[in-house]
Order: structure tokens, then sequence, then C-alpha cells
């Protein structure tokens, strides 16, 4: 994929993008060599002894059964896992794949409520297709993968735990074994065999987007917590349910080094030495395979500049020689095309290296093609590939496959409906709410509020079972969906108002906090809205950098004279200041899941004025004391609140109020700009189509609108880009839209520019225009005919337009209601967008589009 800048409308220099074609290649090159050069010593790690005891008799049965009987294209076929949206069960037994894999917002026929007993059938289905082979011998069945990552989160109607930030904060591994035990069973009552489970990242920078997705930023909790995990997905070893009876295939992930990569970048590159490597994010591995997990999914970040999908030194040498893995390696999402001199369709490299099934979801025919061509060249050896099938097949039988159990429909849980949501899993869930709960702030000793006061229940988290949840719920973002979607759960607000009318109490529901008559107290819930990988990393550590309407929210209250609890929904720990100070109590609530209900169960007495449950909860992470703070456990900084921090109703809050609320703006991080759109809109911008007094909100992966289909594509990460297509006649837009005006005016100010990345699909299209408004009958448009005529298509290239062009078309910048919007006139055309954003100049003379 080549990249030019385009600077205003005139000039195309590769120049600007830092390298051309061969300087790419040379810059491959050099870190390559940069990672083989790179000190390494194997003795350094350690040796890790399995629980799994080795069995001559499976790995005689695996060698002389079927790998000696099976041909190439049947081998080949073990080690690819195509996606369920690319592939049909007709095409799967033309193949008769090893795996088949729903992605987070992938569903029996595209239904996002599919029954328990579509996803059974759908299984059965696949099951039935691997095992169609001319030859009984050689017939092996499938197993399917899903990112369960906090409950079956895929299927409506499941439980939905909190996500493994706030497991961490309850510092009980028992309790994780428990909801592992528990995933797995609903996990089971699916048909679905294998969980793509636990994330046993260590996180040192919160700015990444998964950090939600790690238990700790300490190795040691996250070394009890893979235990723990992995104990309760696939059961123990020794015991007679182990990878049975409602026990599922686990995996630990995401190997190695992602929770470390620099200024937290997702798939980014992690500059640890290998010491640190080994102290800080190889210890969750050992103790999962102390454990018997059964698989390890390769990560997308490098090391020194090396993939992980390509270092042969870590998944082979390492992971499988000396620490003695003998499960198998399972690659992510299309992560082998980043391997250099790889592509989704193509990569021996990644195989080589020691990757044993392939993660493809869309291109899986011509990655199973290439990869038989590979294999009778030589480019991958025979005893490679044995080895790689040789693995999957000792998990397959461990799992039971080969016992005769059957379809999927036969086995123990499959179709048990009650399963999901099932009382003892619902009160597991409620259990990791309430011990997950800290405590931060107690002015006053306001918390716990009597049932019977007259409460105000304030912010857009308190009714809203979507944002409560965070990313991997329903859909990969966790976007999209509304409190209808989870028929078994319970908002903040419903657990509030349950126990407050049962004691004679009052409460008011008000999202804006508007209200009659002066309630005693007011409980504000609020927080980041959900994302999940590629689209949630942040620049700094602030909470709302571009907007404070949540702060506003708390100080109107406060003005108003009423005390203010806030209830912070985050999958990470944020600067919040300004939130502090303006709030009585704070409680970090992090991401409940479907049981939010049972907060209430902490902040509120009994009707009989007693305490329910206090809090336990205590943090582990660091809690930074300004937005650019990276503090971790034992680095010897000094965060606002330590690792272990947690306050209850027998201790004495000793945090000196008001917190310094000065913003760092010196440091080298703060001049990454404004994004707008990075793999998603980020706040307080939504992605919106218009057309006329029409609007649909792009809240799906395909939205149309009167001749404008926009649809989610994939640039670098999955979903990270939108594709438009315009049909001739649509005058309907794309555009960044927002509630409230933004006062974008320091932006002018600061010499700043819009910048857009684009492909286009048509050559030359005319008559597109880029806009902004400011309001009503406020707003300027620019013709980009200048712009896009001498764009090559089927690449990428960066626009960037001059915010004064946009000031000259009419654009008053201090009252923004939509930064960006996109429209055609005249004929159909076809393009790709990403990378929104507005930042500092190049540097390059720019001319405005039409001069």
């Amino acid at each position: 994929m080549s990249m030019s800048h385009l600077w205003a409308a005139v000039l195309c220099l590769s120049v600007l993008v830092g390298c051309s074609t061969d300087d790419a290649k040379s810059t491959s090159e050099s870190q390559r060599q940069h990672a083989d050069s790179h000190s390494k010593n194997i003795q350094l790690w350690p040796k890790v002894k399995s629980p799994i005891k080795s069995d001559p008799a499976l790995e005689a049965t695996i060698n002389d059964r079927y790998l000696a009987k099976m041909s190439i294209e049947e081998k080949v076929a073990q080690i690819i896992q195509p996606e369920i949206r690319s592939i049909s069960p007709a095409q799967f037994a033309e193949y008769r794949f090893g795996s088949i894999l729903n992605g987070g917002g992938a569903f029996p026929q595209n239904n996002k409520h599919a029954s328990v007993a579509d996803w059974v059938a759908l299984a059965d289905a696949y099951y039935e297709a691997s095992k169609a082979a001319p030859n009984a011998e050689t017939a092996i069945p499938a197993i399917w993968g899903t990112d369960a990552v906090h409950g079956h989160n895929n299927v409506i109607g499941a439980t939905l735990f909190p996500h493994n930030i706030a497991l961490g904060a309850t510092h009980n591994a028992e309790l994780i074994k428990q909801i592992a035990a528990a995933t797995a069973q609903e996990v089971a009552a699916t048909g679905i065999d294998w969980v793509f489970a636990p994330t046993v990242a260590v996180v040192r920078d919160d700015r990444w987007g998964r950090t939600y997705e790690g238990f700790s930023e300490d190795p040691q909790l996250v070394t009890a917590y893979a235990k723990a995990y992995v104990n309760g997905m696939q059961g123990e070893v020794d015991a007679e349910d182990f990878l049975r009876d409602g026990h599922v295939i686990g995996t630990a992930k995401h190997f190695l080094g992602d929770g470390g990569t620099d200024k937290g970048d997702d798939q980014g590159n992690n500059l640890a030495s290998e010491d640190a490597l080994i102290r800080l994010h190889a210890q969750g591995y050992v103790a999962a395979i102390e454990a018997g997990v059964q698989t390890i999914m390769a990560s997308f970040n490098s090391w020194h500049g090396l993939k992980m999908h390509g270092n042969h030194y870590l998944l082979t040498e390492v992971l499988k020689n000396r620490m003695g893995f003998d499960g198998f390696v399972v690659g992510d999402w299309n992560g082998h095309g980043q391997v250099d001199g790889c592509t989704n369709i193509s990569c021996a490299a990644s195989i080589n290296a020691g990757v044993d099934m392939i993660m493809v979801p869309d291109d899986w025919q011509g990655m199973y093609e290439n990869t038989v061509a590979q294999v009778k060249s030589g480019e991958i050896s025979m005893a490679r590939l044995d080895d790689a099938v040789r693995r999957i097949l000792r998990v397959k039988f461990r799992a039971g496959l080969f016992d005769d159990v059957g379809a999927p429909s036969t086995r123990a849980y499959a179709g048990k409906a009650d399963v999901l949501a099932s009382d003892a899993h619902r009160e597991i869930a409620r259990q990791a709410v309430r011990e997950s709960l800290v405590l931060l702030k107690n002015k006053g000793a306001l918390l716990p509020i009597s049932p019977t006061a007259n409460i105000l229940v304030a912010g857009d988290g308190a009714d809203n079972i979507g944002k409560q949840s965070g990313g991997w719920t329903i859909t990969w973002q966790g976007t999209g969906n509304t409190n209808a979607d989870f028929p078994n759960g319970s908002s903040i607000y419903a657990g509030l108002a349950a126990q407050v009318e049962q004691a004679g109490g009052k409460i008011t529901l008000s999202a804006d906090g508007s209200f009659g008559q002066k309630p005693d107290v007011a409980i504000v819930v609020f927080g980041e809205n959900p994302y999940a990988e590629g689209q949630g990393d942040l620049g700094s550590l602030e909470y709302q950098v571009n907007s404070h309407s949540d702060l506003a929210l708390l100080k109107k209250l406060k003005a108003a004279g009423i005390p203010v609890v806030s209830v912070f929904l985050t999958g990470r720990p944020l600067w919040i200041n300004p939130e502090l100070n303006a709030s009585d109590a704070f409680v970090v609530a992090w991401l409940p899941g479907s049981e939010g209900g049972a907060v209430a169960d902490v902040l509120l007495r009994n009707s009989a004025g007693k305490v329910q449950t206090d809090f336990s909860g205590k943090l582990s992470y660091s809690w930074p004391a300004h937005e650019y703070q990276l503090a971790n456990r034992g680095d010897k900084q000094t965060p606002l609140f330590a690792y272990g921090y947690g306050l209850n109703y027998r201790t004495t809050d000793k945090t000196v109020y008001p917190l310094p609320e000065e913003r760092q703006t010196n440091l080298g991080d703060a001049a990454r700009g404004v994004d707008l759109f990075r793999g998603r809109a980020l706040p307080p911008w939504q992605m919106t189509l218009l057309s006329g007094t029409q609007s649909k909100p792009m809240d799906s992966s395909v939205v149309t609108l009167d001749g404008l289909t926009v649809r989610t594509s994939d640039r670098d990460v999955q979903e990270d880009a939108r594709e438009l297509s315009w049909q001739g006649g649509s005058t309907a837009s794309l555009a960044l839209t927002a509630e409230k005006m933004q006062d974008l005016a320091v932006n002018l100010s600061n010499n700043s520019s819009l910048f857009f990345d684009l492909k286009l699909q048509t050559e030359g299209p005319k008559n597109l225009l880029l806009g902004m408004t400011c309001g009503g009958t406020c707003g300027g448009n620019l013709l980009l005919d200048s712009v896009l005529a001498p764009l090559s298509t089927g690449e990428w290239h960066t626009v960037e337009i001059d915010l004064q062009c946009l000031n000259l078309a009419g654009v008053e910048f201090y009252h923004i209601d939509s930064p960006f919007r996109l429209s055609s006139q005249g004929d159909a055309k076809s393009l790709q967008l990403s990378n929104i954003r507005i930042s500092a100049k190049s540097g390059t003379p720019l001319t405005c589009p039409g001069e």
C-alpha cells in the first residue's frame, strides 16, 4: 500500500510521506536487521512444565492414521481459518477447513437477534461440512472459535461480565475462575468449541485502546488470573470434565508484548529489553501453559521492529521449544498480512515462523491456494506443515472431537438456552460488579445513600446498558446497541430505581440533570463511549479532551447546591481532576456489563439504614496525576492514586482537594492535533448520512440514504475506513456532526489544516464538495475537482486543506456543528475515507481548491 501527500489541491509529493516505495522496503529491511541484531538470550526464558502428560499412543494415531494419509491440500486446509460471513457451509465442505470463527458483530444469517438454536444449527452445518471428506479415514471435525472476552458477548441474552480491567480491581482469582467457567457453559450452549480468551496483556501505557482487556499493569496479578481463567474455561487437567461437559478450549493472548507498545499504539512496536519482555509480558503465558492452555494467539505488535506473526525466535524457539508449549498458535485477524513481504493471501514467512493456524477471515481462498503452492515448492517444508497440523489435531483429540461426540447439537450443553443469563451466572456477574467498584472520593461520608431519599439520576450512562458494557458487546466496537438488545440485563438506573421505589423513596431519571423539585442528592453516571481495538487509542489521558459536557453537568448540579455522586464508566484510568473536584463522591464503575444494576447494592443503604455491601475494589492500575503521566507500579512515579488504592465506608479520605486542574500542554504528545475520525467518529462527533431534512446515523456496518451507501472497510486494521458510493444524481452527504456547537477557533488561529486520507475507486470523480457547517445557514463548501483530478485510483493519498480556505468560504469556527461534510453532485462515484483530523500545517505553501 503506497501513500502520498497532496497539499491543498495542487501538489502530490511522495517525499512528504516520509518514504517512497523503495524507502519503505529499505525501512522494513532495516527494522528486520535491527530485530535480528537485538540482543537475545534464550537461556533467560523459563522452562515450563505442562500438566498434560505426553501420550505416545495419541501421537502415533495422529502420525499414522492422519498425517501419513492426508494430502497436501488436506493438511493446508487444517491450518486455514475463515470467518462465517465470508464462507458458506457448502464452500466449507469443498475445502474442509480445520476451523471457522465469528468476528465481532458476525451472526448466523447476519441476524443480530439470532437465537441459541440458530447458532447451534450453523455450528452443525460447518461441522457436517468438515466431515464430508471423500475418504472417511481423513475426515477431521472443524472447531469454531469466538471472542467471548467478557461473557459470550456476541450473543444477545448472554451474561456480560465486567471487562477485565474491572475484574482486576476485585483481586479475586477464584471469582475469575467462576466467570470463565460460566462463560464456557454459555459458549457451549451455542455449539461453539473454542474461546479466544483470556487476554493476559500487562498494560504499561493506558493510552492503548485495549487497556480494558488487561487485568492489570502488574504481572503478578495477571499471572494469578491467567491460571484461574484457564482452569475455569477448560476445566482442570486432571479432572474428568477437562475440555468436556461445558468446558471449552481456551486461548492465552496476545503473544507477546501487546500491552507495552511505544506510546500505547495498537499493533505498534514494543521496545522492551528481553529481560523486561520476560519479567513483565511473558508471565501470564507461563501460568497459562502451566494450567494446560491449548492455544495461544499471536499478537499484532512488533518487538523491536519485527512483527510477532513473523517472529521465529519468540514463536518457535522460545514458546514452543524452550517453554514447551505443545498446543497450537493461532494468528489474529489478518495479522500475517502485516509481516514484511506478506499479504493477506500469501505468507509463508508467518507459517515458517511458527503460526500454526492462519486467521484469514475473507481471503481464505487465495491463502489456501498460495500455501498449497508454497508447500509444493518447498518454501514451506513438509516437516513444518506436519508440525502445524499435528498440533491442531492434538488439541482436537484432547477436546474430544474424535470421540464420536457427534455434531455440536448432540453435546451436553448444546441448545440449552436457559444456561444463558441463568440465575447462577447473573449472580456471579453481580458479585463481580460489587467487588470491582473503586471508591476514589467520599466527602462528608455522602455514601451510602438512604433509599428513602429524593434522588436524581443523571448522565448519559445512567440508563444505557450498551455504554456500561463497553466494546466487544454484541458488535465489535460495542456500538449500535440499545437497551432492547439486553433482554436479561439491567442498567445502573434500573438497579437504583428498584431499591429506591421498594423503600418508598423518590427517584427521577434525567439525563441532562434537569429537575422540578430539588433532589437530596444527584447520582451522575457518565464516561467513555464504547470502543475496541484500533479505535480506542488516545493521544493523552485527559477525559473528554474535545468536549467537557459531563464536567459542565456536574458543575451545574453543584451550583444548585445538590450533593453530587459521580459514577464513572471507563475502560482505563483517565485524568479527571476537574470531575473529581466537582464531585462530592466519586466511584469508578469501569465497564460493569449487563448487571449494572448491582451498583445499587453498594451505593445505597438497605431499608433499615444499614450498609448493604461495602466497597472492596482496589485499583489494579495506577491513576494518573496529569494527562500525560504513564505511571506503573514500582516505577518511582507518584500517581494521583497508587496501585491498590480504594476507599471503603470505614476508611478516611486523605486526598487534599481541590486537585490541580492545569493541563500539561508542553509535552511532545500534545502536538498530535485533534482527531475527528480514527476508525470511528471520536466524541463529540458522530458519523451521519444527510440528505435534505433526512439523516441516518452510521450505527451499523452498512447504511444507505438517498443514493449514498456507506459501509465499513479495512485499511490497516479491521473497519478503520469507510467506503462511500454515490449513485448518479445523489446529493446525499457523509458528515461528522455534534449535538452541540463546538468552538474550533483556536485551530484556525493556530494555522492548522484539515487532513483526511482518501482512496479513489472511480477515476477523477467530479462535483465532490468538502464542507463545514456552523449551524443554520452558516457554513462553506469547497469544490474538490482540482484536488482529486491528479490522484491515482486504488492507492491511499493524504489530502490537506488549509482551514483558512474554509474560513474564506464562510465557515465561522467558534461554533461548528459539522467539521467535515463530503457531498456529491452529478455522476456516480466511489471512494474510501480514513483518518480525518485537524492538525498543524505541513509547512508547504498551500493553495485553496479552485484557485
